[in-house]
């Protein structure tokens, strides 16, 4: 099995230059465009050399369900970026979630996870996992002293994701880290709404991050996909027994969709995160919004946890309409510009209610629990110039 790792890097190289260049492989034709192996398997030269591949005594592709050179080309490029030893590309960012608890965790084991997750994260959490005698705790993500307090000895992992989906919240990453390390237990993070070019979770003390690559990596809501980081000893000796059995492949050719994805995100996030400042301050200014949730705002709760582990404020801006369900659907109703979806991260700029599309299954009382209102909106920031945006949302506040 072809191995991933840090390829065709120099170690002085940028994260820019690295989202170009790194982890290329190039065929005997010298293609520029990296290639897209739309194979299932491979062709030996040998019964010998079957046999060593299998074995692991000899490195190359076996099947693409196990690895695959543009799949592999995605894996390597982002191990340049976060910093990792080793990958897995995944079909999708929730078969990423999944794969990571699931092939570290057995019966009997206890995860400790922040309370605030995307809805099906919390359903693999609260509903999937004890179904196999694994045992979860929820806990507030910003309270260190919850963390601590819910650790017990047969605790092996954590999990959460900063920031918080919907309502940007918080968790301070090296903390807990350093809480689940002292605990024994391996820390899991969905880096997602920072995206790998606002927040390092491995730098930080994280043993393992994970992504939906459908988001901010491709970028422009085209192919589903996701990625599993971390140490050679996780991923090739833990992860990808269950990853190669189970089946939670990437695409080739949604590998190569992410490879053009990452060629320009440094340019796409730095412009989302402009706009989402700046849509953010207008927003705090308006007697219809009762309150705004942005990282990047010093009246966030965390604001200093923001500066200290995140480079900008984010793409993604939550805020609270006055007029509860009716005035968020009046107001979602009445925009133009902004795309009415469930999805993040894309080229458009998109607006979603959380109450009544991604965290439903939660309910009146567990979205009070976590800070989900009726009025609640979440804004990502797409490609478009603010001025346009800013001009969109201030007519649909109008309307």
């Amino acid at each position: 099995m072809a191995k991933t790792g840090h390829k065709n890097r120099s170690d002085d190289w940028h994260d820019a230059t690295s989202l170009v260049h790194g982890g290329t492989i190039r065929s005997q034709f010298g293609e520029m465009s990296e290639a897209m192996f739309l194979t299932s398997g491979y062709a030996y030269e040998s019964a010998e050399q079957a046999e060593a591949r299998f074995k692991g005594d000899l490195d190359g592709f076996v099947y693409s369900r196990y690895s695959n050179p543009t799949v592999a080309m995605f894996e390597d490029r982002m191990c340049a970026l976060e910093g990792a030893q080793a990958a897995r590309g995944t079909a999708s960012g929730m078969s990423a979630v999944t794969a990571s608890l699931l092939s570290h965790l057995k019966a009997g084991d206890h995860v400790v996870a922040g309370r605030v997750l995307f809805g099906s994260c919390l359903y693999v959490v609260e509903t999937l996992l004890p179904r196999f005698g694994v045992e979860a705790t929820l806990v507030d993500g910003t309270d260190l002293s919850a963390w601590e307090a819910a650790m017990r000895t047969n605790t092996k992992a954590v999990f959460f994701e900063t920031p918080t989906n919907p309502s940007l919240e918080l968790v301070d990453v090296e903390a807990v880290c350093k809480i689940a390390r002292d605990a024994g237990a391996l820390s899991i993070i969905d880096n997602v709404f920072a995206t790998p070019m606002l927040q390092k979770p491995l730098e930080l003390g994280a043993d393992i991050v994970v992504y939906s690559a459908t988001k901010h990596i491709d970028g422009q809501g085209r192919c589903l996909g996701g990625i599993v980081l971390g140490t050679s000893e996780f991923i090739d000796d833990t992860f990808h027994d269950f990853y190669k059995h189970t089946g939670p492949s990437m695409s080739p050719f949604n590998a190569w969709v992410m490879l053009k994805g990452l060629e320009t995100l440094p340019l796409r996030v730095a412009h989302s995160c402009t706009s989402a400042a700046l849509v953010a301050d207008f927003l705090a200014e308006s007697p219809k919004v009762s309150r705004v949730y942005y990282p990047g705002r010093s009246d966030h709760p965390q604001h200093k946890i923001a500066n200290r582990q995140m480079a900008s404020g984010g793409p993604l801006v939550a805020f609270e309409l006055k007029g509860g369900k009716d005035g968020a659907f009046k107001f979602m109703n009445e925009l133009e510009i902004f795309k009415i979806t469930n999805n993040l991260g894309d080229s458009k700029s998109l607006v979603t209610h959380p109450a009544t599309t991604t965290h439903k299954r939660l309910g009146p009382e567990g979205r009070a629990a976590i800070g989900i209102t009726d009025g609640m909106l979440r804004l990502s920031l797409g490609l478009e110039d603010p001025i346009d945006l800013q001009a969109d949302i201030d007519r649909a506040l109008s309307a």
